[in-house]
C-alpha cells in the first residue's frame, strides 16, 4: 500500500542516489535553504520527528510553524514544548496487546456498520506485525522435552486466541501475524523487520526514503532504538488510532543527552552497564524525554549493548533511549542479514540528510549526563523495581537490610520441604531464568552464560535442587548460535534447557514451583527470591510464590541457580565445591572478555540469520493447521471466554458529548508510590477465589485452564474483574491489606471490582488517588480500560508515567495532579470522602482546576488540581469518550472518496 505523504512537497523534497537506486528524500538541508530555519545542531532523534514534519505539511495537520518550531527548540536551549502530529511509519503488537487492539478493531468494525458505514473502512493504513510471544508458559523445564510439551501446552491453553488472531491477519489489510514459537517481538524487530531507513512507493508512484520508525504496544518496542530505529510504546488505543490513520499528537520532546566515554573492563556485561544507566537515570528524571547516547564510548559499544540500553528506556521513564546512525549500525545490518541496497541506503541517506554520527557530532541537548563505563561493575537490581541498583559486591548485605526494613521478616527461619532432604528459607533462589527481550537478545551475554555452564560442568558443579532453571531465547538465531559453539549442552547440564521462544518468567509466565517448595515458603511466609536476566521486577509480577525479584545479566543467572541463595557473598564467597570439596568461586568459572568475543566472531554469523528468518510468518505444522473463517466482520461466539465483544461503543451515538465536571465522586482506592501497570492489570495467574476465578468457574473453566490475565486480555469481563487485583496491591483506605479490595457502599470490605460495581448500580461516579510515578511500567492499555469499565472518571496522583496518562486520556478518564503541595498524605484522605471537581465544562490543555473535597466527617477542603489533559486533541478524545470514538466517529462522516 503507498504511503501518503504531504501536499506541500516541493520546497524540501530532493532526490538521493544510493546503490543502483535513485530516491526521493525530504531534506532538512534543504528545509534550511527554504529559511524555515537553523536544524544543524538538533539530536539525531529530533530530526527524525523533524523529517517526519516535513514530509507531511500540508498546512493543516502539520503547518510551516511546526517546522519551525524545530529551529525554536535548539536556539532556546532544547526547549520548546509545541504540540505536533506526528505519524510513524509501522506499528508492531504482541499477543497479550494485540490481541485486545484486534478485538476493538473487530468491534469497530460492528460500531461502523451500526453507524451506516462500510466495514471495510477500519484497516490498517499503516503496516502492522504481531508477534506471539507472550502465551508460552513453563509448565515443563530442566529437561529436554520441556520446549515440545511448553508449546503443546500452549496451543491448548490458546486456540481461541490464535483462530482470533488468524482470522485478523485474513480480514485486515496490511496486518501481519508471527506464529508462536519464532522469537520475542523485540528481537524480531531488530533482528530481521526494522530497516533503520525505510523506502517505499508514495501516492505519486515515487519511491521515497525516509526513516524507519515505529509505536508498539509493549513497552520495550524501545529496544530497535539502539538500530537508530526511532520506536516508542504506547497502549493499545493509541496505537489502533495510529493504525486508522490518527497522527500521534505529542509535544516537542526535550533530548537528555547521555555522554558515554571509555570501555567495559574486563568482568562486566552489557546488563552491568544497563542497571547503571537506569539507575542514573531514574534519579535524573527523564518521563516523557528522549534520551539519546553520544560520545566516544559508542564506538566500543557493540550494537547488541546499545540495543539492551535501549530496551530498558521504560525502566529509567524515557520515551526512548536513541543511539544515532554509525559504522556500528551498518556492521550490525549486513550481520542480521540484510541486503546491500538496505546497507548502502542507510549509509547514504545518513549522510546526505545529517543523520550520521561522526566524529563532528555535537548536538544541542537539553541536559547532559556522562558516565565513564570503565567504572562499570558487575551488579543487580531488586528486590522491587528495576532502578534499586545493587553492586555484586554489597548484594548479600543489601539482601540482609531489605529483610530488615523491607519485607521485616527474620533471615535463617527454616522450614522442612516435605519428600526432600533439604530445606527452605528466606533468601533462597527458587527461580533462575534467563528469559526477556533484554538480555537474550545480546550475543555477548549468552555465549557468556554457556561459557560460564561450561566451566562449571568441567568442575562437576550443579544447580541446587530447590531452584527451577529456565532459558527462553528471544530468537531461534540464538539457539543457533549456541549450538555451533556448543554451549547448549553445557546450559542443559546445569537445567537451563530451552523451555520457549518467548517472554515466560519476565512476563510472569514462569509457571508453578514444585507444590511441596510453594507449600514450605507459604507456611515459612519466606521470602523466596528469583534472579532473571529481565527488566521487570514488580511485585507480583513474577511468581504468586516470590517476593523479592533480582534483575541480573545471564552469566549471573546462572552462578545465581548454582550457589541457590541471595544470602552469599557472590563476589568473594564460594560458590559451591567441587565432589573433592575444593572451593569454588565466581572467578573460576567467569570467561574472559576475549573468550566471549571470540565465540561471539565465530559462531553468530550471517548465514545464521538467514536461514532463522527465511519463513518467519510460516509457523510450524500447528499455526498451519489453525482454522480460520473468511470474514470481515467477526462472529463473536457466546460461549468464548477469551474474546468477547467489549462495550466500549454501545448506545454510541453519531455525535460525541460534552466534559462535564466531576460531582459527588467516591474514592475507589488510595495508592502509594510507583503503583505499576502491573499493579493495575497484572498479566499473570489467578485463583478460583478471585472475581475473575468466580467468572471463570461460573462458566464450568476448571482452575489448571485459567491461564492467565494476559492471556485473557481479549475478554472484557475478565479484565475488569483483574483491574487492581494484584497480590500485593496496598489500597490504603485499608489497614495493611494486600490485594484488590476497597469499601463498598455499604461500608463492608469487598473486592475492588465489586464495589466499583455496587457504586455504579447506584449511580456514583468514582476517583483514584495515587502518589508519584503512577502507571510505572508496562504500556498495557487494560490499566487504563479496566479503569474506565469500573466507572472511575478521574485519576488524581503526584506524577503519571507517559504511557499510562496518555492511555487515561484515551479511555476517557481524565489524569489530574496535585498542586502546591498537596499529596494524599498531606490531605489525610481516608476514603470516606466525596469528591467534586469543577472548570471541565471549559477545560484547556494543562489548566489548573477547583476541587473540593468532602470528609466523612464533614468538613471541607478546597485544593487545586492541574489537569493532565496535555494537548488540545486529547480534549477531544474525552468529549468523545475515548480516543477509538473519536477515529470511528470521523470515519463514520468521512465521504468515501477520502479513502
Amino acid at each position: 500500500m503507498p504511503i501518503t505523504v504531504g501536499h506541500d512537497t516541493a520546497k524540501t523534497r530532493r532526490t538521493l542516489k544510493a546503490g543502483t537506486k535513485s530516491y526521493a528524500y525530504y531534506s532538512i538541508a534543504a528545509a534550511e535553504a527554504a529559511g524555515l530555519g537553523d536544524f544543524s545542531r538538533l539530536p539525531a532523534a529530533l530530526k527524525v520527528v523533524l523529517e517526519n514534519m516535513l514530509r507531511y505539511e500540508d498546512g493543516k495537520t502539520v503547518s510551516v510553524d511546526d517546522i519551525k518550531a524545530f529551529a525554536v527548540w535548539a536556539q532556546q536551549g532544547g526547549q520548546n514544548p509545541r504540540e505536533i502530529a506526528y505519524r510513524p511509519a509501522r506499528v508492531l503488537l504482541q499477543d497479550f496487546t494485540g490481541v485486545p487492539a484486534v478485538v476493538d478493531l473487530a468491534a469497530m468494525r460492528d460500531a461502523l456498520v451500526k453507524l451506516g458505514g462500510d466495514a471495510q473502512r477500519i484497516n490498517p493504513l499503516a503496516p502492522v506485525d504481531l508477534v506471539i510471544d507472550h502465551s508460552v508458559m513453563i509448565d515443563e523445564f530442566g529437561n529436554a522435552r520441556a520446549f515440545q510439551m511448553n508449546v503443546d501446552r500452549e496451543y491448548e491453553r490458546n486456540m481461541e486466541r490464535y483462530t482470533f488472531l488468524k482470522w485478523g491477519q485474513s480480514a485486515f489489510d496490511n496486518f501481519r501475524v508471527v506464529p508462536p514459537g519464532t522469537g520475542i517481538c523485540h528481537q524480531v524487530n531488530l533482528e530481521y523487520l526494522s530497516k533503520t531507513v525505510w523506502s517505499d512507493k508514495d501516492q505519486t508512484g515515487d519511491l521515497v526514503a525516509y526513516p524507519d520508525t515505529l509505536v508498539g504496544t509493549d513497552s520495550h518496542t524501545t529496544m530497535v532504538n539502539g538500530a537508530a530505529v526511532l520506536g516508542w510504546g504506547v497502549g493499545g488505543i493509541e496505537a489502533e488510532a495510529a493504525m486508522l490513520g490518527q497522527p500521534i499528537s505529542m509535544l516537542i520532546p526535550e533530548v537528555i543527552g547521555f555522554e558515554l566515554t571509555g570501555r567495559m573492563m574486563e568482568g562486566t556485561t552489557g546488563t552491568d552497564l544497563v542497571l547503571k544507566v537506569v539507575e542514573m537515570l531514574r534519579a535524573k528524571g527523564v518521563v516523557n524525554k528522549f534520551v539519546e547516547f553520544y560520545g566516544e564510548g559508542l564506538d566500543r559499544l557493540p550494537l547488541a549493548d546499545r540495543a539492551t540500553i535501549a530496551n530498558m528506556a521504560p525502566e529509567y521513564g524515557a520515551t526512548c533511549g536513541f543511539f544515532p546512525i554509525d559504522a556500528e549500525t551498518l556492521r550490525y545490518l549486513r550481520n542480521t542479514g540484510r541486503d546491500e541496497d538496505t546497507l548502502a541506503l542507510v549509509e547514504a541517506y545518513a549522510k546526505e540528510n545529517g543523520f550520521w554520527r561522526g566524529a563532528d557530532y555535537a548536538p544541542v541537548y537539553t541536559d547532559t549526563l556522562h558516565l565513564d563505563m570503565t567504572s562499570i561493575v558487575p551488579a543487580i537490581s531488586g528486590p522491587k523495581r528495576p532502578q534499586d541498583y545493587v553492586a555484586l559486591t554489597d548484594a548479600k548485605t543489601a539482601f540482609t537490610r531489605e529483610m530488615a526494613e523491607t519485607f521485616k521478616r527474620p533471615m535463617h527461619k527454616q522450614v522442612a520441604v516435605e519428600g526432600e532432604d533439604y530445606t527452605m528459607e528466606s533468601g533462597k533462589v527458587v527461580i533462575a531464568a534467563i528469559t526477556s527481550c533484554t538480555n537474550t537478545s545480546n550475543p555477548y551475554v549468552m555465549i557468556g552464560a554457556g561459557l560460564v555452564a561450561r566451566k562449571a560442568n568441567a568442575l562437576g558443579l550443579k544447580r541446587k535442587p530447590w531452584v527451577k532453571t529456565s532459558l527462553a531465547p528471544g530468537s531461534q538465531v540464538v539457539s543457533a548460535y549456541l549450538e555451533a559453539a556448543e554451549l547448549q549442552d553445557d546450559l542443559d547440564a546445569l537445567g537451563f534447557n530451552l523451555v520457549g521462544y518467548g517472554c515466560t518468567t519476565c512476563i510472569g509466565n514462569s509457571g508453578p514451583l514444585q507444590p511441596e517448595i510453594t507449600k514450605a515458603i507459604t507456611e515459612g511466609d519466606l521470602v523466596a527470591t528469583a534472579v532473571l536476566s529481565g527488566n521487570r521486577n514488580f511485585e507480583g509480577r513474577i511468581s504468586p510464590d516470590v517476593r523479592a525479584n533480582y534483575l541480573a545479566s545471564p552469566p549471573l543467572v546462572v552462578a545465581y541457580a548454582i550457589a541457590g541463595t541471595m544470602d552469599i557473598d557472590l563476589a568473594r564467597d564460594p560458590i559451591a565445591q567441587t565432589a573433592d570439596g575444593k572451593d569454588v568461586y565466581l572467578k573460576d568459572i567467569w570467561p574472559t572478555t576475549a573468550e566471549v568475543a571470540e565465540t561471539v566472531e565465530r559462531t553468530v554469523t550471517r548465514e545464521a540469520f538467514l536461514t532463522k528468518y527465511a519463513d518467519v510468518f510460516k509457523g510450524d505444522e500447528k499455526w498451519q493447521g489453525v482454522d480460520v473463517p473468511q470474514q470481515e466482520v467477526y462472529n463473536w461466539p457466546a460461549t468464548s471466554t477469551y474474546i468477547q465483544n467489549p462495550p466500549y461503543f454501545k448506545g454510541m451515538g453519531a455525535e460525541p458529548g460534552t466534559i462535564s465536571n466531576i460531582e459527588g465522586a467516591r474514592v475507589l482506592a488510595i495508592l502509594g508510590d510507583m503503583i505499576t501497570t502491573d499493579h493495575i492489570s497484572p498479566a499473570g495467574s489467578f485463583k478460583e477465589t478471585t472475581p475473575a476465578g468466580k467468572y471463570l468457574v461460573e462458566r464450568q473453566v476448571a482452575p489448571r485452564e485459567f491461564n492467565s490475565y494476559g492471556a485473557r486480555r481479549g475478554n472484557h469481563e475478565i479484565m475488569m474483574r483483574g483491574t487492581f487485583a494484584n497480590i500485593r496491591i496496598k489500597n490504603e483506605m485499608l489497614d495493611g491489606v494486600e490485594g484488590g479490595y476497597s469499601l463498598g457502599p455499604d461500608g463492608a470490605q469487598t473486592s475492588i471490582f465489586d464495589a466499583a460495581m455496587a457504586w455504579q448500580e447506584a449511580g456514583v461516579p468514582l476517583v483514584i488517588f495515587g502518589g508519584e510515578q503512577y502507571g510505572a511500567g508496562s504500556s498495557r492499555d487494560w490499566a487504563a480500560k479496566g479503569t474506565a469499565l469500573l466507572g472511575v472518571k478521574a485519576v488524581i496522583a503526584e506524577s503519571f508515567e507517559r504511557i499510562h496518562r496518555s492511555n487515561l486520556v484515551g479511555m476517557g478518564v481524565i489524569p489530574f495532579e496535585f498542586t502546591g503541595g498537596d499529596t494524599r498524605k498531606s490531605l489525610g484522605l481516608k476514603g470516606d470522602e466525596t469528591v467534586d471537581i469543577h472548570g471541565l465544562d471549559a477545560v484547556t490543555p494543562l489548566m489548573e482546576t477547583k476541587a473540593t473535597i468532602t470528609y466523612g466527617d464533614g468538613s471541607v477542603k478546597e485544593i487545586m488540581l492541574k489537569c493532565r489533559i496535555d494537548t488540545a486533541i486529547e480534549i477531544e478524545y474525552i468529549e468523545h469518550g475515548g480516543v477509538l470514538h473519536y477515529v470511528l466517529r470521523d470515519l463514520a462522516k468521512a465521504p468515501a472518496a477520502a479513502e
